[in-house]
């Protein structure tokens, strides 16, 4: 069978109000302690599926769990046992059966979870939800991380119900969307508790080092991945297919930045956290006008929010350029030391990440990923034969003499249907933008030196448009013309990327110049640097308008 549902973490701070609101009407409390299988090589999990048995009070079930058609739905097959015994055999002639029949490894205990789970039943004009609101611990050897969210599952009724029902909980409580399931966060924990135990088994000066080392991965940075589309897809479908990804990409770096793992105990999110959730935003917009025209505008509040929200992450962003890349570099060259004065932003990342109002909006965001609209067309008005649109009736030509005027009658006329021209395959519509976006590129590109500095921002932010279109429609397009094609695209946004990390610090050390006279020492070094970003930037344009076209 398949559910769907949606998953929130519940923050320190308002975990007794979430459990005091569940309370508030018949609610059913139950004990949960399930136990997760893999073999040592992670087949199951690398396969996306994911087998435990769970003791549900004095009773047993065995559940399978695959990832559904959405973000939101999930394959889950349940079977009562007995007792804690796994019965692979259940799976026989299911849509599951050649997956593990596949498995070569020995199935084992991975990891465990034990919860106490608070349900209730909410009742919506969309339909009815069912709240779980799970607090307890997942528990990997010696390893455990805390569990506190409130799932709402879908028990009848639309989609629109859940996000109705959590809108609700998330405004009132400063809920947080975690994409992970509890079995993805489990298999990530037995990899960490794995890795530890081989850092241990190595010991050496660097020992504290390594271990350290192994933590941060746990919560590194989640860039940007692949997506596959298929030729007969509509622009609808695939739009909702790349927005899916970019969303789960800003939504994984947004769930570390808001601690959600590590709240009081351990600071995950860094600056690449940052930079990754504002990668995911500009693959986003750049989706958006990759299919311009082609889906149905995208909505105003969705539009307003990453403008909003992308220009918040920015200010932090800035600043970690200033202090982490820039002026290491300037120390490095002999500028003399700086006292850091650069104002904060108002709000730090991991304020705004865990904020409602961008919690708000990645909610907004999942629900229109799920379903994204087709372009509309516009109604055609009814016309007469020279072409003006009437709804009157004409004027007779001729009156016969003492007749009497009988009733207007309006006919109806049936146009015989043109034959509808078949929908144009996917890859060819994304080639045809991507060769006119390549062109624009190209064209301004080959002038670079001569452009003023707005001029050359707004071309780096068409490049990066044109090299995440194109990642989108690479499964469409030939292989062996893109990789080429990609070096150089890769190369320009390289040297672009630097020269707007300069010009922001330019900015800087320009409002320092009056207390820090060593700042034109970085003033200095900064234009010098520019003049030859310029020329790479230059040639790196030239090469780009003389590759071969990837779009035939």
């Amino acid at each position: 069978m398949s559910e769907q549902e949606l998953k929130l973490h519940v923050p320190t701070a308002s975990r007794q109000a979430v459990l005091k609101e569940v309370k508030q009407r018949e609610a059913t409390r139950i004990r949960l302690h399930a136990m997760y299988f893999d073999t040592p090589e992670r087949e199951l999990a690398r396969a996306r599926i994911a087998i435990r048995l769970r003791q549900e009070g004095p009773d047993w079930v065995q559940t399978l769990k695959m990832p559904g058609a959405d973000a939101i739905s999930r394959i889950e097959m349940n079977h009562p046992r007995p007792g804690p015994v796994l019965d692979l055999s259940v799976y026989a002639g299911t849509e599951v059966e050649a997956a593990l029949a596949a498995i070569k490894g020995e199935l084992g205990l991975r990891y465990e979870t034990d919860v106490q789970r608070l349900l209730r039943k909410v009742r919506t004009r969309h339909g009815t939800i069912e709240l779980a609101y799970d607090t307890g611990i997942l528990r990997a050897g010696a390893l455990e991380l805390p569990i506190s969210e409130l799932e709402f599952e879908l028990v009848s009724g639309r989609p629109a119900a859940i996000f109705a029902t959590a809108r609700g909980w998330q405004q009132r409580h400063a809920l947080v969307l975690d994409p992970r399931s509890k079995s993805e966060r489990g298999d990530a924990l037995a990899q960490l508790a794995q890795r530890l135990t081989e850092v241990d088994a190595a010991p050496g000066d660097d020992l504290e080092t390594r271990r350290a080392q192994a933590i941060a991965q746990f919560w590194a940075p989640r860039g940007a991945s692949s997506v596959k589309l298929r030729d007969d897809m509509t622009p609808s479908q695939a739009m909702g297919v790349i927005a899916a990804e970019c969303l789960d990409q800003i939504c994984r770096n947004a769930a570390v930045l808001a601690e959600v793992d590590t709240e009081g105990v351990y600071r995950a999110g860094n600056s690449e956290h940052v930079h990754q959730l504002r990668v995911g935003v500009r693959r986003l917009r750049s989706a958006w006008k990759l299919f311009d025209g082609w889906i149905a505008p995208v909505p105003d509040t969705l539009l307003q929010g990453v403008r909003t929200h992308f220009a918040a992450f920015g200010a932090n962003r800035d600043q970690d350029v200033l202090n982490e890349t820039v002026a290491p570099k300037l120390i490095r060259a002999g500028m003399p030391v700086i006292p850091m004065e650069a104002a904060p932003p108002e709000q730090d990342a991991q304020t705004i990440a865990g904020g409602k109002a961008f919690q708000a909006w990645l909610l907004d965001l999942l629900e229109w990923t799920l379903d994204v609209p087709p372009v509309q067309p516009g109604a055609e008005p009814q016309t007469i034969a020279n072409g003006t649109p009437s709804d009157a009736a004409p004027e007779p030509a001729i009156r016969l003499e003492g007749g009497v005027a009988g009733p207007i009658v309006k006919p109806t006329i049936i146009p015989m249907l043109a034959p509808q021209p078949d929908p144009q395959r996917l890859h060819k519509l994304l080639a045809r933008r991507l060769h006119r976006w390549h062109g624009k590129v190209a064209d301004q590109g080959t002038h670079f030196t001569s452009l003023d500095i707005p001029t050359r921002h707004e071309l780096r932010k068409r490049g990066k448009r044109l090299r995440y279109g194109l990642s989108f429609a690479e499964s469409l397009l030939p292989a062996s013309k893109l990789r080429g094609y990609r070096k150089l695209l890769s190369k320009v946004q390289d040297i672009l990327g630097e020269i707007n990390d300069l010009a922001v610090a330019k900015d800087y050390y320009e409002s320092c110049t009056a207390t820090h006279p060593q700042a034109w020492f970085a003033l200095g070094w900064i234009s010098a640097r520019l003049d030859e970003l310029a020329v790479d930037a230059q040639r790196a344009f030239d090469d780009l308008a003389g590759s071969k076209p990837f779009w035939r």
